[in-house]
């Protein structure tokens, strides 16, 4: 029979493994909240037109993303250094393939030079286009209502070009299916 100091660690070590437990998978992690814009920095939010936004590409054209009218738009802001960026690209890549005749067009926005994006994207490759928001004033994060500057961030912009929503940290296909779904069904011509 176990004595009484026996029974008090064992239940204290199972107190410390719930806590563990609970610390670990009971809480979801706190996203930070978006700080204020700089001064005289506007942002866009949900509910404004990108369709005159524009950036260089990898090769350094200008593109416009009305461009993309007519398509639900995923705007991916990520970098090669962004661990939680390089991690959700081969679902987005995924994504754009499955969701492509539903009207979705993933484009990434690097926030690398174009030769360190370049290099990163030869050797994991994704097919949807990247453009490059690194030396863009003011810088395209801060523009689309990422002011805390945390990567990755993305925003859903509607077939009309107007920001539907926006999200700081990793996307996962049930968010972008719901976005899907907000954004309507693809127009059949």
């Amino acid at each position: 029979m176990m004595n009484r100091t026996t029974w008090i660690i064992l239940v204290l070590a199972c107190c410390a493994a719930a806590g563990g437990w609970w610390l670990q998978y009971g809480t979801a992690p706190d996203m930070p909240t978006q700080p204020p814009a700089p001064a005289g920095i506007r942002t866009l939010a949900v509910g404004d037109s990108v369709s005159g936004y524009s950036l260089p590409d990898l090769d350094g054209t200008t593109t416009t993303l009305a461009r993309w009218h007519g398509k639900v738009l995923l705007l991916n802001f990520w970098a090669t250094w962004c661990a939680p960026c390089r991690q959700e690209m081969p679902m987005l890549a995924a994504q754009q393939r499955e969701h492509a005749a539903d009207g979705l067009q993933v484009v990434g926005v690097a926030m690398n030079q174009p030769q360190s994006a370049t290099a990163f994207l030869q050797r994991v490759p994704v097919g949807y286009p990247i453009l490059i928001g690194i030396n863009a004033e003011p810088e395209p994060t801060t523009t689309f209502g990422d002011t805390a500057g945390l990567l990755p961030y993305s925003v859903l912009v509607s077939r009309d070009g107007h920001i539907l929503a926006t999200k700081l940290g990793q996307l996962d296909p049930a968010t972008i299916g719901a976005w899907l779904a907000e954004a309507g069904p693809a127009q059949k011509n």
